[in-house]
């Protein structure tokens, strides 16, 4: 089975990218045998990633080092060759294994969710392609490659987040991350471009040899490779919603709750961190590049920590979490850590799920009621959703022993042992990457505060709707809840720090590391500390209710203004939007208008037809008139000379006579 999935693995993407067609062309109007083909072709792309895990696995050291790439041709031409495949790595193998099974859950809680749905085909035709444009994406050796799926998931969160199209708010949020994504997606293709240009290969494997030696493959300079790659990481902080390009995340909650799990758990936003872990040897050659993306990273993490602390829709607050967690990700890699960026993007995979889909129970039995305070007194209503989204708030808080305390411990690690190195990982950058640990120590515990916020107003006092009659979800929707909780407890064990380089996990992402990584107990005590303070200090305010939290904003009224209002950040973009870009698109408007159309265009044509209407006047067809003009024609010309000082031999000439 390992031989068959190690040489055939495209058909995990083939699966899904199938299902999609049946169901388009065939059975778009039989609801369940369309979820049936979906959740059927995703169990079988499971199975086969299941069993290249096993195989990595079992094979130890081998795919470590020698990932193992099954190509053709795509084209070829002088200067440029671009094949198309497969490339299994442990990296890669880890990501099929998160998509697809987490892609699995979603879909089989789909069957309850979107029971009913008037679009419950299509919701899973989109979500097949989904699928396959992400596993394409994950199995690709090249760039271009990765860039033709890149464009295509980005497609299917467009379709999926305006799923519901006829809601004026999905059409805005879809349109809008959309928009936001292309402006990044920009950067990235002419990043890759230009490392074509320079470089001769978009292979993956290729540039990892060469880039490391870029100064004797090509002309570049560090500053010239550095804009590159800065231009590169354009496209993954779009995507990935790192700031400033954060604004489309949440409001890409207007799709289904599980087009939310699928987004910001398994596909499009990892996606991001995924390519930039592809191609971390660039950025870890150039050590400005490599900080650019730890600050983007650090900064965004403490950034959404910031909003999400005052938001009061369930969902919104899940959505900066993601942000915030991406942030954590990206410092990861921005501290040439590899190990620590992937590790972090499968536990948070299994729990953000958890937590999403726990969410969409809430929506479910409130009757999609978004604002928290309607809701309290949930636990005794759903007990099953409750104690599994405890169990993903306790991981994602980073507490001990469940998934977020291994991957997020170590992320905070490798960014303090940037911090006290040199050389080539960080190169002159170690006080940016202290600075860059206390933010992410600080966004610990306000992600721990903001999370049991939510979870104690849901869950805890009383029910505040009186209109609501909530109830626990269907099977079909709490057995994926329990799977998920069930990873986010035991996700994180084979990745604690100093078990060794062979250890489960480890054999999924050992690459990348420029320093070996013990296990540091005063950080782990310190996080643990944040993280138990910031749920303290939440049951203090939001459970016990021994203070109270309006107060403190009536205290502090301009800085909960700022956190609930997101900074202004959207405000500012439509400002400039508004002000700027469409006061421009004005003035351009007008200059084509007048000048392009009304003097260049029009002024030509015009010319054109008054010209023809001088000629029509000539070119009569009668030749009593042609005689005429020639006869006058010959007077003026006699007249004209008979004025000059030309005498009369030149005149005779001129007019045929003799001497």
């Amino acid at each position: 089975m390992f031989d068959i999935a190690l040489y055939h693995a495209w058909v995990i993407p083939l699966l899904p990218a199938m299902a999609f067609v049946i169901i388009t062309f065939f059975t778009k109007k039989m609801p369940k045998r369309s979820a049936g083909i979906s959740i059927t072709s995703i169990l079988i792309s499971f199975v086969l990633a299941l069993s290249l895990g096993i195989g990595v696995i079992g094979q130890g050291e081998r795919y470590l080092e020698h990932p193992l790439k099954v190509v053709v041709t795509w084209f070829s031409m002088n200067g440029l060759s671009i094949d198309v495949g497969t490339q299994i790595d442990t990296t890669s193998v880890m990501m099929l294994l998160v998509v697809t099974f987490i892609t699995s859950l979603v879909e089989i809680y789909s069957l309850g969710y979107m029971h009913g749905d008037t679009g419950f085909a299509r919701f899973f035709s989109y979500v097949s392609l989904f699928a396959a444009s992400m596993l394409g994406l994950v199995l690709s050796p090249n760039l271009l490659q990765m860039f033709v799926f890149w464009e295509l998931v980005g497609l299917c969160s467009y379709l999926l987040i305006g799923f519901w199209y006829h809601k004026k708010s999905a059409a805005e949020a879809s349109k809008k991350a959309f928009i936001t994504c292309r402006a990044g997606d920009f950067g990235l293709l002419l990043g890759i471009i230009l490392l074509q240009l320079n470089f001769g290969t978009l292979d993956l494997q290729q540039l990892s040899k060469v880039i490391p030696h870029f100064t004797e493959y090509t002309g570049l300079t560090a500053a010239g490779l550095t804009g590159i790659a800065i231009l590169l990481f354009l496209g993954p902080m779009a995507k990935s919603g790192q700031f400033p390009f954060h604004v489309w995340l949440p409001d890409a909650m207007e799709g289904p709750t599980p087009v939310s799990a699928l987004i910001h758990a398994a596909t499009m936003v990892v996606a991001g961190v995924y390519l930039v872990g592809r191609i971390l040897i660039l950025f870890v050659t150039l050590p400005s590049a490599l900080a650019f993306v730890a600050f983007i990273g650090g900064f965004t993490a403490l950034f959404s920590a910031c909003i999400a602390i005052t938001q009061t829709e369930m969902k919104k607050i899940l959505a900066y979490s993601t942000v915030s967690q991406l942030g954590y990700m990206m410092l990861a890699l921005g501290a040439s850590s590899l190990s620590a960026g992937m590790f972090h993007l499968m536990t948070h995979a299994f729990f953000k799920a958890l937590m999403f889909l726990g969410a969409g129970s809430v929506l479910h039995a409130m009757h999609d009621e978004a604002n928290i305070w309607k809701y309290g007194g949930l636990k005794k209503y759903m007990p099953v959703t409750y104690w599994t989204f405890l169990i993903g708030c306790l991981a994602i808080s980073g507490i001990f022993p469940f998934a977020g305390f291994f991957s997020k411990d170590l992320i905070l690690e490798v960014t303090y042992a940037a911090s006290s190195l040199s050389g080539q990982a960080t190169g002159s950058f170690q006080g940016l990457y202290s600075l860059l640990f206390i933010m992410a120590a600080l966004t610990a515990f306000m992600t721990a505060f903001y999370m049991f916020r939510m979870f104690f107003i849901c869950f805890h006092g009383e029910l505040r709707s009186h209109d609501a009659h909530p109830h626990e979800a269907p099977k079909v929707m709490t057995v994926p809840l329990i799977i998920l909780g069930i990873f986010s407890f035991i996700g994180g064990w084979g990745g604690w720090p100093g078990l060794g380089e062979g250890q489960a996990f480890g054999y999924f992402v050992r690459v990348g590391n420029f320093h070996e990584i013990e296990a540091n107990w005063f950080l782990i005590i310190l996080s643990t500390g944040l993280a138990l303070f910031g749920i303290g200090l939440a049951a203090i305010f939001y459970c016990k209710k021994t203070y109270s939290a309006e107060a403190v904003a009536r205290k502090f009224p301009e800085l909960y203004k700022i956190s609930f209002h997101k900074f202004y950040i959207d405000e500012f973009y439509l400002w400039v939007i508004r002000h700027i870009v469409d006061k421009l698109g004005w003035l351009l408007w007008k200059f084509d208008y007048l000048f392009v159309d009304g003097i260049i265009v029009d002024g030509c044509g015009k010319a054109a037809q008054w010209s023809g209407s001088v000629m029509r006047r000539v070119q009569t067809g009668q030749l009593q008139h042609y005689a005429f003009v020639f006869f006058l024609a010959i007077v003026l010309i006699v007249l004209f000379l008979s004025l000059t000082d030309f005498n009369s031999i030149h005149v005779g000439l001129l007019l045929g006579g003799v001497k």
